[in-house]
């Protein structure tokens, strides 16, 4: 029985020194960015019949071994750095990492570019994330393959042809059969050059206007300077409660608008004038106030050197170039686990795939239950140092139990031996 209870002593040493060993390595990690701090649970040896008379099984355990060694994926406080290219995920996921030709993945967003202006980790691996723009729209494709993310300072960025613009604009209904109202749009041509398109809207009768889209005569192959050059023409349609209810004679409906070749040896623009917004919010109204536009966009820039980056919620990166222009040169890519606790941890911040964590589930911030991300930000460790210290504290007082059981079976066995003395 005293024999006994020194392999149960033993054990419980091991499993106690173990749990040190896990405390020991959270409070290490108390500042490693996107550390997550890590669980002990211990779990009962094989027991031993005894035998005996008892309705009970008459059973003595043989000891403790641990059981598992787990990550807790709980949010880590975001703290803001200041570093443009810095991003702290607030949710679940991991940024995607190419090592090689292997795929790793990490919760740490210290990210920097490197001398070929690809953005890397702090030990230099590139980070993963799409950087194909959808040529109409120029938003960041995310349905093909990641790829490095290469955004080089200072290097001068092709120009965007206008292909879209909107105006939010009241045509007002006290207006007179007669009377016009002239808003200009600023565009873009594919050389990157600004051209002023006016769109004047005539008053035809009640609740009808006309409109005529013009470019300026000197800005257009074969125009007289002071002359414009229509565009398009065509007519708008209000209800009695001032909603738009027909475009050119039919349903509510965008706009196909083509101008001629540019002066300047730029190629025509054919751009979509935006009638059905976001929602299906409409971009006219013929309401009892002044004629006037509320805003303008169109989705065309020039050309300039990239000044600065930031990045959004959804992942995407945004670079500043030219004079305030912005646009969209790619988006980075998160990872999902079903199992993230299965996850490999491979040292450096970085988790390698397993079969117990499960497929990586890879795509936007902010879709499939994959978190946001804070810009200029990174994640602190979660580790909580009073939790900590309770815990080692009762790591302390097992493995003196245990060391205690040891030593009396020690004096029990002694005892024994004394008898036949």
């Amino acid at each position: 029985m005293a024999v006994g209870s020194f392999s149960s002593g033993l054990s419980g040493l091991n499993a106690h020194a173990a749990y040190l060993n896990v405390i020991g390595n959270n409070l290490a990690n108390l500042n490693t960015v996107g550390f997550k701090a890590s669980t002990v649970n211990f779990s009962d040896l094989v027991s031993h019949t005894v035998g005996g008379t008892s309705y009970n099984p008459m059973q003595v355990g043989l000891g403790v071994a641990t059981g598992s060694v787990s990550p807790v994926f709980s949010q880590g406080t975001p703290q803001n750095t200041q570093e443009p290219t810095n991003a702290a995920i607030q949710g679940n996921g991991l940024f995607v990492i190419r090592n090689g030709d292997s795929v790793v993945y990490t919760r740490d967003g210290s990210f920097s570019f490197n001398a070929n202006g690809v953005l890397v980790t702090a030990d230099g691996l590139p980070v993963q994330g799409w950087t194909q723009t959808d040529p109409t729209t120029g938003e960041i494709q995310t349905t093909g393959k990641t790829t490095d993310i290469a955004v080089p300072p200072g290097v001068l960025r092709a120009p965007s042809p206008t292909t879209q613009f909107a105006t939010l604009t009241n045509l007002s209904a006290t207006a007179a059969v007669g009377d016009t109202f002239t808003t200009g749009v600023q565009v873009y041509d594919s050389l990157g050059a600004s051209h002023v398109v006016a769109i004047t809207y005539t008053k035809t009768g009640a609740g009808t206007w006309s409109y005529d889209i013009a470019a300026a005569g000197e800005d257009v192959v074969g125009g007289t300077a002071g002359t414009p050059v229509s565009m398009g023409t065509g007519t708008l349609s209000f209800d009695a409660a001032g909603r738009l209810s027909a475009v050119n004679g039919g349903a509510t409906a965008d706009v196909t608008v083509a101008s001629p070749a540019w002066a300047n040896g730029a190629a025509a623009n054919t751009m979509t004038w935006d009638i059905v917004l976001a929602n299906n919010a409409l971009a006219f109204t013929g309401f009892n106030a002044p004629s006037q536009t509320a805003s303008k966009t169109q989705n065309g820039s020039p050309g300039g050197m990239v000044n600065n980056i930031t990045i959004l919620a959804d992942g995407t990166i945004q670079a500043t170039f030219g004079a305030g222009q912005t646009v969209a040169v790619a988006k980075l890519a998160l990872a999902n686990f079903n199992n993230p606790k299965g996850l490999m941890k491979l040292g450096a911040n970085k988790y390698g795939e397993s079969e117990a964590a499960g497929l990586p589930n890879i795509g936007e911030a902010g879709t499939g239950g994959r978190g946001t991300l804070i810009g200029s930000a990174l994640e602190q460790s979660n580790v909580d140092i009073a939790q900590e210290f309770t815990q080692m504290i009762l790591a302390q007082r097992g493995y003196q139990a245990n060391a205690k059981t040891i030593t009396v079976s020690d004096e029990l066995l002694a005892d024994t031996l004394a008898i036949k003395r």
